[in-house]
């Protein structure tokens, strides 16, 4: 579904961003020192959006050479953490913000989408490169602990003529706190009950099994290197490091890739049903052709910010990256915002102080 074209591109903005000790989001070299008013804005936060976000701000950089734009990616609930500590001016995360965190941050903050993406089950199973599929129960059981074995029989069931073998799972999951944690278990606790009461839903949980990797790029490397492994990182992470990653059954019951096209349609009815302050769950979305682990992710800001310049730089960024922005999106392995979605936002920046 995804060309080598595609593959390219994803492993230079990748490596562009390693390149920066840290930060993803370093301008071209060609780009102009930021002017006194505004300086570097600093942000920090989710992994899943940083290709995209290296992307938009070194584009924006060449446009707006006074205007740098730092980037750690330092997962979910770090920028959450720092955002809230005001230790950066912006946070960035793939699972919205708790009622007990918004009352905990110096002030309100408003969520604004950027994009879309998908968690996928990565596996490395001897003798299996392509083809398995999941049901959110299984995966569920398997992340629980109930299913040991690759050969077991509801992975049998679901993958009928396919030789399993009967190598030991081990589970890989994410050691920070993270916005691709709550997206996969957001939508686990929705079809297991058992899933819910004993895990629960939160950018960090207590996992019952497996063993930890810190950042999607984490939990690919361990998966990698570990036969019969299994974990969960965002689509293209997975690209990004050609590892294999299966079809999960969705709530009309068919199995389904992660695509863009599969994302979008799984955007299309919480788009519809927008709340005002755009933190929604779009997992286990109904509807045919709908991939049922797919997610929003989220830039954070501050609606009364200390340093207003700062401020109007940053909502200058977004109406650009909300618009213009949006055409890096698909060529980068994301989902485009729905056209509804990025009016209520443009909206919504009215509410952010810059002046």
């Amino acid at each position: 579904m995804f060309d080598s074209r595609l593959l390219t591109v994803l492993l230079y903005v990748s490596l562009a961003a390693a390149c920066g000790g840290g930060s993803s989001s370093q301008p071209a070299s060609t780009a102009a020192p930021a002017s006194a008013s505004t300086g570097q804005i600093n942000g920090a936060g989710a992994t899943f959006p940083n290709p995209i976000y290296s992307k938009w701000f070194a584009e924006y950089s060449k446009a707006n050479p006074a205007v740098q734009i730092n980037y750690q990616p330092i997962g979910s609930g770090g920028g959450i953490r720092q955002v809230s500590n005001q230790t950066v001016f912006f946070g960035a995360t793939d699972g919205p913000m708790t009622d007990e965190q918004m009352k905990g941050a110096a002030g309100p903050i408003l969520h604004l989408p950027t994009v879309l993406g998908a968690v996928v089950p990565v596996y490395n199973v001897p003798g299996i490169t392509t083809g398995l599929k999941f049901s959110g129960p299984v995966l569920a059981d398997i992340i629980l602990g109930k299913i040991t074995k690759w050969n077991d029989a509801a992975l049998a069931k679901l993958n009928p003529g396919m030789k399993l073998p009967a190598t030991d799972i081990t589970v890989v999951h994410r050691s920070d706190g993270s916005g691709t944690t709550y997206v996969f278990v957001d939508y686990l606790a929705k079809v297991s009950p058992t899933f819910k009461s004993t895990v629960g839903v939160a950018t960090s949980v207590m996992w019952p099994v497996g063993v930890g990797g810190k950042g999607n790029e984490g939990v690919a490397g361990l998966v990698s290197q570990t036969p019969g492994s299994i974990g969960y990182v965002e689509l293209i992470y997975a690209l990004q490091n050609k590892i294999a990653f299966g079809a999960v059954q969705n709530s009309a019951g068919e199995f389904v890739t992660a695509s863009i096209d599969s994302v979008t349609k799984a955007a299309a009815e919480a788009a519809a049903n927008m709340p005002a302050d755009f933190r929604v769950s779009i997992t286990d979305a109904g509807g045919a052709g709908v991939y049922p682990i797919a997610s929003f992710t989220w830039i954070l800001l501050y609606e009364a910010p200390q340093d207003v310049a700062k401020s109007k730089a940053m909502v200058d960024f977004m109406r650009w990256a909300l618009t213009d922005g949006q055409a890096f999106a698909t060529e980068l392995g994301y989902a485009r915002l729905p056209p509804n979605v990025v009016d209520l936002e443009l909206k919504a920046l009215g509410r952010i102080k810059v002046s």
